[in-house]
């Protein structure tokens, strides 16, 4: 049994929606060192009429919601004992109860030790009494298990702790040694025990908000009905064609390269016979160049021609030498690809849809985390996310974000320039300073992007030109988000197998080697498009943290490769 339940438009949601738009957009916009310019007071108005129009348009038009009337099946426990945050969310006091975990902190007085127990399910663990000689000698780092009675807490910090009645040591703990004692580290010396890190506080925040952040988007991206493709990590071709890739190469054995070597020396025939049955040379075992993935998008583009909505999260990897707190070699990107997909406002809308809803999920599920991050680490942690779920993001056009830079009377280090990329000066200055949250700035000059990005059709490309400088934009976004810059990237796909064929040739790509891609536009080719997301730099967003070393469990980087 579904019901529909379709939203109403009254006269006072629509003064709502005006005030907010108003509110959030024009007042954010002229509060900037360039809102006296009378161009760019009409760029603000623009964008208050786009948020405002799009927020009314969302509620006008919305589809019914279909509800399920009956209830979820919930899944029963598999492990035989209880995490601690379920047992002090699930279970009433005066409970016998058995808890397992790592002691972060001790206190010992003459009669009694307080303990602090946790196992990674949870921010605080829970406090533990041993009355007599119990806890003697216990230390932070030591694993125990606990059994007794959970009770009431007369303390403010916490509203249960358990009565130990039985204890057992699992595994003792160096104190003399243990780095991780009850004061605050920094994140370099953190780094440099990574191996132990994730039982700091911080450490283990992030890493539950990491869990959550990719629970998050697989939520939405069920409720879209998108399809989760595993795409290859080994690839023949640089997606985004800039060259820093990794070329894969087998290593070969001492052993075997000895063999190799004996039935090289036998005689020329076992040597031809040798030659027939090694197989390929070292340096190319798959017979052709191979490389580590930087993208998966290309592999998505072949699975969304047949099942239409697709995604796909996985590692990706660059060998950039760049050691800034925003790059590793290794990180995850969650990638999205659409069919039937024939505007750039729509791909805008979807995007946008993904991260409200998935840092939706993250403030009403990780409050606690969220709020130990917004006491230590960034004070406008909660006021952030909250203004991301809660306003409409901002847009502009590259040649509205450029004439903005250029007219804003900032000191910029690269001068900005129209066909130059965005250095990230600009971009934090546009999402931060001028529109004070996220902003989609579309349609690039074609020289910056990649090959497969749709060029715009003549009227777009008309209504950019000026003078005699070559305007061709494509049809492609990058969201900017404060304090980090690019988060998202995304574009319209190059369907039209003509103009494809043209952008290989101009990019000295191979026809032949590109025929795959050829044949997806020849056997029923459909507009369509898709973006990339930087896992570990939404993290950045939604942690406040300011290196993305710190967000990782295993960070790779230029000079750094541990475990």
């Amino acid at each position: 049994m579904l019901t529909a339940v379709r939203p109403l438009l009254s006269s006072r949601t629509n003064m709502s929606l005006l005030g907010q738009a108003r509110r959030h957009t024009v007042k954010a916009l002229n509060s900037t060192s360039s809102s006296s310019s009378s161009s760019l007071a009409q760029q603000q108005q623009r964008l208050f009429a786009t948020s405002f129009g799009r927020a009314q348009a969302k509620t006008t038009s919305q589809a019914p919601i279909l509800k399920p009337s009956a209830s979820v099946r919930s899944i029963p426990p598999a492990l035989p004992n209880k995490t601690i945050k379920s047992i002090l969310t699930t279970t009433a006091p005066d409970t016998v109860v058995k808890v397992q975990g790592w002691i972060r902190s001790t206190r010992h007085q003459k009669h009694v030790t307080f303990v602090e127990v946790n196992d990674g399910s949870s921010l605080k663990g829970v406090q533990a009494i041993l009355n007599g000689g119990q806890g003697k000698g216990l230390v932070a780092g030591t694993s125990v298990e606990l059994e007794g009675t959970l009770v009431k807490s007369l303390g403010k910090e916490q509203a249960l702790e358990l009565q130990v009645s039985n204890m057992k040591i699992i595994g003792s703990c160096d104190a003399e040694t243990y780095p991780l004692q009850k004061k605050r580290h920094s994140f370099e010396f953190l780094r440099e025990i990574s191996h132990l890190r994730s039982r700091a506080k911080t450490a283990s925040a992030i890493l539950r908000l990491r869990s959550a952040s990719a629970w998050g988007f697989q939520k939405f991206f069920e409720s879209q009905e998108f399809v989760q493709v595993h795409t290859p990590l080994l690839t023949t071709h640089d997606c985004e064609g800039g060259g820093e890739v990794f070329k894969i190469a087998p290593r070969i054995s001492a052993r075997a390269q000895q063999q190799h070597e004996e039935k090289k020396g036998s005689s020329q025939e076992s040597l031809s016979a040798s030659s027939s049955s090694s197989g390929p040379a070292p340096s190319e075992f798959f017979g052709s160049p191979v490389y580590l993935t930087v993208s998966g998008q290309l592999h998505l583009e072949i699975i969304a021609s047949a099942l239409s909505r697709v995604y796909t999260m996985g590692p990706v990897f660059r060998a950039e030498p760049s050691m800034t707190p925003r790059h590793l070699s290794e990180f995850w990107m969650l990638e999205a690809e659409v069919a039937f997909l024939d505007k750039l406002d729509h791909l805008l809308d979807f995007s946008e849809a993904c991260l409200r809803e998935t840092t939706r999920y993250l403030l009403e599920n990780c409050s606690e985390d969220i709020e130990f991050l917004n006491t230590w680490i960034d004070k406008s942690l909660k006021q952030r996310l909250t203004q991301l779920v809660e306003e409409p993001f901002k847009r502009m056009t590259y040649t509205e974000a450029v004439e903005i830079l250029q007219k804003s009377g900032e000191k910029f280090e690269f001068e900005p320039k129209w066909g130059q990329g965005l250095q990230s000066e600009h971009e934090k200055w546009l999402a931060g300073s001028y529109c004070k949250g996220p902003v989609f700035v579309t349609d690039y000059p074609a020289g910056l992007k990649p090959f497969y990005m749709r060029k715009n059709d003549a009227s777009v490309v008309a209504s950019s030109a000026g003078g005699s400088e070559d305007r061709t934009t494509v049809g492609c976004v990058d969201l900017l988000v404060p304090g980090i810059g690019e988060l998202m990237g995304g574009s319209l796909r190059e369907e039209r197998p003509e103009v494809l064929k043209q952008q290989l040739l101009a990019f000295g790509l191979g026809e032949e080697e590109y025929q795959w891609y050829m044949d997806l536009r020849k056997y029923g080719t459909v507009p369509h498009g898709g973006w990339g997301i930087g896992f570990e730099r939404y993290l950045l967003m939604v942690t406040g943290m300011d290196n993305v070393r710190d967000i990782i469990p295993f960070p790779r980087y230029n000079n750094h490769c541990k475990f």
